[in-house]
């Protein structure tokens, strides 16, 4: 795609997962290609795109607060003349369309995660006074037209993301994925070995293989033939320049034995998973429609771990469930104690619109039940982060420096582990390696350490 010119400039605003995060990369590279230039000031912004996630109620409400504040801005640039083009995009956007259009008449574009490629046909129509919506799943397409230009922002701090799998059909009764994001697509493999290399190209370091069940992974390959994301992998980590590999976020069930190899085979392939149970109590788990039991979660751990002693895991835990009491509360501490989860995320379940779940009735669990339940979680999830930071003090780790600290000469890097890893006395010439380090202190959710 060739690159435009032009004097106008774009700033985007991303909610929720990876995914997002990824798309809004992609997007900000379409719109440099039609000239426009990124801009973190809203009020010079010639087209403000809030990529959204609707996974929470919360974060939707956060939505339509921002649209509120910029048809304001929006009325004071066509009092002087001037226009800004408001676009949501994302998860929101695919769920609630035609809503937004009905509660605010100065969005003029919205566009599901599926056709971020047509945005240049969006733009179009709104600079000939049309209104744009579009919300289909042509998901084939929009990977076919990626533009050829790189972002070099994309990949400033040496760790850049890449999808590989898209969309969902397990329908857990909970979420809303299979309706926002589609039925599971694999990426070809070309495409993505072709990203993988472009991206390292151009400065990358560590790669995140990005899908909502990104373990289902199984990409068309050569001669008819499929990958399953451990192939894939082993391909991946024959790229030069390449230093490190993660993937997230996989679905239980489909960590299969090539992968688990993997894990033990390829030291490219960091020792650290999120795998997602969301509840430790067997009942919970089947009324959430997940495939699997605590003791299958459990086995599955185990394989990893004996295939290769370093690995840590982390998690996501819905609290409050309904039909959730206190046996159920108790089965999913119990979980977390015996896996020993090194970060995790935990929320109070809330219901949406269009799932399974949003019929079921419950009146047994209070606001008050519900928040002295993540509480408890929570604090056992944090001593559980704050005793694994404390036996690393001494180790040695590879750390990725990719952001300037808040202290002046102090340089902020992650672990294999994710931890954040804090190193003093550093100019900004760091940036962006991957050094050898001692930990030398733990912080209460960080590291100190220094290079060897």
């Amino acid at each position: 795609m060739e690159q435009l010119k032009n004097n106008k400039k774009y700033h985007i605003k991303t909610w929720g997962c990876q995914m997002n995060v990824y798309d809004s990369q992609r997007i900000g590279e379409i719109l440099l290609s039609l000239g426009y230039q990124e801009t973190e000031d809203l009020t010079e912004s010639d087209i403000v795109i809030l990529n959204t996630c609707h996974i929470r109620e919360k974060a939707t409400e956060k939505v339509y607060s921002e649209i509120g504040r910029l048809s304001k801005l929006k009325e004071r640039r066509q009092e002087i003349g001037s226009n800004l083009i408001i676009a949501v995009s994302g998860c929101v956007a695919q769920a609630e369309g035609e809503e937004i259009q009905k509660r605010s008449k100065f969005v003029d574009i919205v566009f599901g995660p599926q056709t971020w490629h047509k945005l240049k046909e969006m733009i179009d129509a709104v600079n000939s006074n049309n209104k744009y919506c579009n919300t289909s799943f042509p998901v084939e397409e929009k990977f076919d037209q990626l533009p050829e230009i790189l972002d070099k922002n994309r990949v400033k701090s040496s760790s850049s993301f890449v999808v590989v799998q898209e969309g969902c059909d397990k329908f857990c009764t909970y979420c809303v994925v299979p309706f926002t994001r589609g039925a599971e697509y694999s990426r070809p493999t070309f495409q993505i070995l072709s990203e993988v290399k472009n991206l390292v190209n151009a400065g990358a370091k560590e790669i995140t293989l990005l899908g909502q069940n990104v373990s289902s992974y199984n990409g068309e390959h050569f001669a008819g033939k499929t990958w399953t994301l451990g192939r894939l992998i082993k391909e991946i980590a024959e790229i030069e320049g390449l230093e490190r590999i993660r993937y997230t976020t996989s679905y239980p069930t489909e960590i299969d034995d090539e992968l688990i190899s993997a894990h033990k085979n390829i030291d490219k392939l960091i020792p650290f998973l999120h795998l997602p149970i969301q509840s430790g109590s067997n009942k919970i788990l089947k009324l959430m429609n997940r495939k699997h039991t605590n003791k299958d979660y459990l086995n599955i751990i185990e394989k990893i771990k004996s295939s290769n002693p370093k690995m840590a895991f982390s998690s996501d835990f819905i609290v409050g469930f309904p039909e959730e009491d206190d046996n159920d509360f108790k089965d999913t501490l119990s979980i977390i104690n015996q896996v020993g989860f090194i970060q995790s995320y935990a929320f109070i379940y809330s219901k949406r619109p269009g799932t399974r779940a949003f019929t079921y009735e419950d009146t047994s669990l209070t606001t008050e039940i519900l928040k002295e339940r993540l509480k408890i979680l929570q604090e056992v999830l944090t001593l559980n982060q704050y005793n694994f930071n404390k036996n690393t003090v001494g180790s040695e780790f590879k750390v990725l420096l990719d952001r300037e600290g808040r202290k002046e000469n102090q340089i902020v890097g992650k672990s294999p582990y994710m931890q954040t890893v804090h190193i003093n006395n550093l100019s900004k010439d760091y940036l962006g390696k991957i050094v050898n380090v001692k930990i030398l202190e733990s912080l209460p959710y960080s590291l100190r350490g220094e290079l060897i």
